[in-house]
């Protein structure tokens, strides 16, 4: 084993599993060549997966399911940390992440204030799609998570059974980032964070 090699082995390590990453996370280490044939070499040896182009996975292991699918924000975080880009989970996402829809959409968007692109895994697509400064103002927060869910679920279709299930979830220093930014979403978006999350 070279020794750029045994370099990025360790890092794999020292992240642990479930760490989605490219080839950029380990351009301090070596070259553009050496990473990609240290990086096939660990794919054949089993260590490492091939998510899609440019993209793998530490995978994590459960003892009864096997080798455990990448968490979806974990790719577009690596994304994100590869084209120097924030991500904001959106829409469906959104929801799902705070426990508003059980389900898990097959179509993931994320706001980015990158370029808008996407990406097919599987019968998965995760999609970034461009969006305003203000948007992502509040990106990799509470506040921003939860303006996202409100506006995918609608006005009209939010329930008290909702906001108390956004409410169970946060901490105090949840309480304290969402009162600080929550007046950069829509007015009645922001009307309903100051009555009912925040009253």
């Amino acid at each position: 084993m070279q020794p750029d090699e045994i370099r990025i082995k360790n890092r794999i390590y020292g992240n642990g599993r479930g760490w989605c990453f490219t080839p950029k996370h380990f351009s301090d280490l070596a070259n553009d060549g050496s990473i990609r044939i240290a990086l096939v070499r660990l794919e054949k040896e089993g260590l490492i997966r091939r998510i899609t182009r440019g993209i793998y996975y530490y995978p994590k292991q459960h003892k009864q399911l096997g080798i455990l699918p990448p968490r979806v924000e974990d790719i577009a975080l690596a994304l994100a940390n590869r084209d120097k880009i924030e991500v904001q989970p959106s829409g469906a996402y959104a929801a799902n992440l705070l426990g508003l829809s059980e389900q898990v959409p097959a179509r993931i968007v994320f706001l980015t204030d990158g370029s808008s692109k996407k990406i097919k895994i599987g019968n998965m697509e995760i999609v970034l799609k461009k969006t305003t400064p203000k948007n992502m103002s509040v990106a990799k927060t509470i506040t921003g998570l939860i303006i996202q869910a409100l506006r995918y679920i609608k006005k009209e279709n939010i329930t008290d059974n909702m906001i108390n299930k956004i409410k169970n979830k946060l901490s105090v220093s949840d309480q304290k980032i969402l009162r600080s930014n929550y007046t950069v979403a829509p007015t009645w978006v922001a009307r309903i964070i100051k009555e009912k999350l925040l009253g």
